[in-house]
């Protein structure tokens, strides 16, 4: 079954995280993506390990786990774009594409004839989306931007972490280059917006994406809580601002979650932990009075939650209907009889490497589903397929321009 964006072509000119991301996900819908990597190198993180791919023998590959989370059901080639065949090469690609998607900085690729405006000329209706840390604009746009970075000029590092006077309090990073990963959902979502307009007017347009931008964007309900109030939010480690309790809570072998998000759940939270008088005393009675009263009734409750153990407290708390839940390692996480209803991990075959694990992408598609066709492309694995189907060059050409370092 074809996928709901098997009639699109990408040309992929990105590496390292939010540029492939965006691509992976344009791939899993269908799209034909043509990854496009430096010969004898590839996408940085190919080298980005330990841990690397183990191959059918056990033994270590020279693919890291990294590159896998963000390549698979692309066509790899390498071609060496600072060489003027390799430019005149990727040109005549951009023509037979919709999309193109690169992550250099800003102007990056105007001395190879690669920019927006160089390849409008060749494809007007091409939807060209870069990705920067900081826009085509602005005083910051010539500075490279990176995740960590841009997580901690952005604002979430300073709402991330335990509070000051608590132990180990300090601003801290997500654990994922969760930055990276919202640029590339965004940068999808523009790109497939932007073809949309494209069958209506005929014309494509430039995507200008920044990390800075999408990481300020997704500051949600803390950036509103400080544009109403004009109060910076501080770190709360695990708890909430604006609702209480929703938090870890201690319990007799760990932790666990506790996601209060109604007076009567917690009514009936209080009933399960022994102590029906908190949910009736004026200070915890109303989630308002519960956020204005936090420091006296967390500690009230962790003198409950310690009583028993993670998995009996959820037992007893599920039943009434009052949401919680453990805090998992990765190891517990894909153990979880859920994530294995859903099918969150897949195996895809390699031909020269054997089996690649993957997760699962979240899209469930009743017409459109996703498939599982590529798995992360070894180096220019298809550069010989993609020039010949796509540009039509025979294998003497084509061997004469890997001879020659073009390819």
């Amino acid at each position: 079954m074809a996928g709901a964006l098997s009639h699109i072509r990408v040309l992929d000119l990105s590496r390292i995280l939010a540029g492939p991301w965006a691509g992976q996900i344009l791939a899993d819908l269908g799209a034909d993506v043509i990854k496009v990597e430096r010969p004898g190198a590839g996408d940085d993180t190919r080298h980005w390990g330990p841990p690397y791919l183990k191959n059918r023998d056990g033994e270590d590959t020279d693919v890291a786990s990294y590159f896998l989370c963000a390549n698979r059901n692309k066509r790899s080639i390498t071609v060496d774009m600072t060489r003027p065949e390799g430019q005149a090469l990727l040109q005549q690609l951009a023509a037979e594409c919709d999309v193109v998607l690169e992550n250099f900085k800003k102007d990056g690729l105007v001395r190879y004839g690669l920019d927006y405006a160089s390849l409008a000329e060749v494809n007007p209706q091409l939807v060209y989306c870069s990705i920067t840390g900081f826009g085509q604009d602005g005083p910051y746009a010539a500075r490279a931007g990176y995740d960590f970075l841009i997580q901690g000029l952005g604002g979430l590092m300073s709402l991330t972490g335990r509070p000051d006077g608590e132990p180990g309090a300090g601003p801290m990073k997500v654990g994922v280059a969760l930055t990276d990963i919202l640029t590339g959902l965004y940068a999808a979502n523009a790109v497939q917006a932007a073809l949309a307009w494209r069958d209506r007017s005929g014309k494509g347009q430039h995507i200008d994406l920044a990390l800075l931008d999408v990481q300020v964007a997704c500051l949600a309900n803390q950036a509103m809580n400080y544009l109403t109030s004009g109060r910076s939010p501080g770190r709360l480690g695990n708890a909430h601002p604006n609702i209480v309790p929703y938090q870890d809570f201690p319990t007799d072998d760990g932790y666990m979650i506790l996601a209060v998000g109604n007076d009567a759940q917690f009514s009936r939270l209080c009933e399960a932990l022994g102590d029906g008088s908190l949910s009736s005393d004026e200070r915890y009675a109303t989630n308002k009075a519960r956020v204005e009263n936090r420091a006296t009734l967390i500690p009230a409750l962790n003198k409950l939650t310690i009583q028993h153990t993670t998995a009996d407290w959820i037992a007893r708390l599920e039943a009434v209907g009052v949401p919680c839940g453990p805090i998992n390692t990765l190891a517990e996480v894909f153990a979880d009889q859920q994530v294995q209803a859903r099918g969150l991990k897949v195996d895809m075959d390699h031909p020269a490497i054997g089996t690649v694990p993957q997760v699962a992408s979240p899209f469930r598609m009743s017409e459109t589903p996703v498939a599982y066709d590529r798995a992360p492309p070894l180096l220019g694995e298809h550069t010989d397929e993609v020039l010949a189907s796509v540009l039509g060059i025979g294998p003497e050409e084509i061997a004469a321009l890997r001879e020659r370092g073009v390819v």
